[in-house]
């Protein structure tokens, strides 16, 4: 039998009430699609990696979803790091996304403990080593990024590569792709990539947009060219209905193509918006599938997650 693809999430912790409820809908409208993981995002203010630990502490203890845990080492001390990494997996995590993340204006790399991935990568599989009796024999999975266009901090696209290549030497086990919407760039990546002799899956990072505003405000941040073919479309729409098919469109020939490419899963960045993944994926050749099962051993207790901010955000005092 063929591997399934992989097919997988991004989501960030809330903000607000309102904005946690509208989260909440999302976890159960994309539960029914039976992915392999779900990522959250882990950065800002010491209240927000609290919301993360939090968020993370829900999926595991009152979802069926297997949580993948951001972490950057920028701003942190071995220490701290080793602290965070020994939290997230005491809540019953097993995979982490190993980020550099941005460094401040003015800083240099050097000034820093840890100023890349790979050295996080590197100290995540240390603390694996040292806790490994946690593990009942298996592994941490750590998952890096990966650019289908140029880091704007690097000076060539082969510079990329052999920075993926010192990430899987440090121990990394896969990738997801930066957002991307020139699907030769990541094509490019793929084969740049194994005549390197990275071996690991690089997984494209899609993100259905459907608001000129969005679109142009991720390429800023992200330092991509404007698509100027899919800028033009939702510029030119007459309505939300016909901007919401016009990125479902986009985002689903992306997809095709990296299958085309021999894409071994997807991972979609959600914005924490469920309608237009759902939408790609109900014209992709993906079936949901799921080997999980009602356990009886589940507790039934209500959640932590759904009460107050105050004590959403308290998942430890000392993170």
């Amino acid at each position: 039998m063929a591997p399934h693809t992989a097919l997988s999430y991004e989501l960030y912790p809330p903000r607000s009430v309102e904005s946690r409820d509208s989260l909440l809908q999302t976890i159960d409208e994309l539960s029914a699609t039976s992915p392999d993981y779900v990522s959250v995002t882990y950065s800002g203010t010491a209240e927000r990696k609290q919301q993360t630990l939090a968020l993370l502490d829900y999926l595991v203890h009152e979802t069926k979803l297997t949580p993948l845990a951001h972490l950057t080492c920028v701003g942190h001390s071995v220490g701290e790091l080793e602290h965070a990494v020994r939290l997230i997996v005491g809540l019953g995590v097993r995979g982490l996304l190993a980020l550099r993340g941005d460094i401040p204006a003015g800083v240099s790399p050097d000034a820093l403990e840890l100023p890349f991935a790979r050295y996080l990568v590197e100290l995540i599989r240390r603390v694996e080593r040292e806790d490994f009796a946690h593990f009942a024999g298996g592994k941490l999975s750590i998952g890096v990024a990966a650019y289908p266009q140029k880091h704007p901090e690097s000076v060539s696209l082969l510079q990329d590569i052999e920075i993926l290549l010192a990430k899987q030497r440090a121990g990394a086990d896969f990738a997801i792709t930066q957002v991307y919407f020139d699907n030769a760039r990541f094509q490019g990546l793929l084969d740049a990539a194994q005549t390197a002799g990275v071996n690991l899956p690089i997984i494209p990072g899609i993100m259905p947009v459907t608001s000129l505003r969005r679109l142009i405000r991720l390429c800023e941040l992200a330092g991509l060219a404007i698509p100027l073919d899919l800028a033009s479309a939702l510029e030119n729409a007459d309505n939300k209905v016909e901007r919401h098919k016009i990125g479902v469109e986009y985002a689903l020939h992306q997809c095709k193509a990296a299958l085309d490419s021999g894409a071994s899963g997807l991972h979609f960045y959600t914005f924490n918006e469920h309608r237009a993944v759902l939408d790609v994926l109900e014209h992709l050749d993906i079936a949901p599938y799921t080997s999980r099962y009602f356990s009886p051993l589940k507790s039934s207790q209500p959640s932590h997650f759904s009460t107050s901010d105050a004590e959403y955000a308290s998942v430890s005092a000392s993170a």
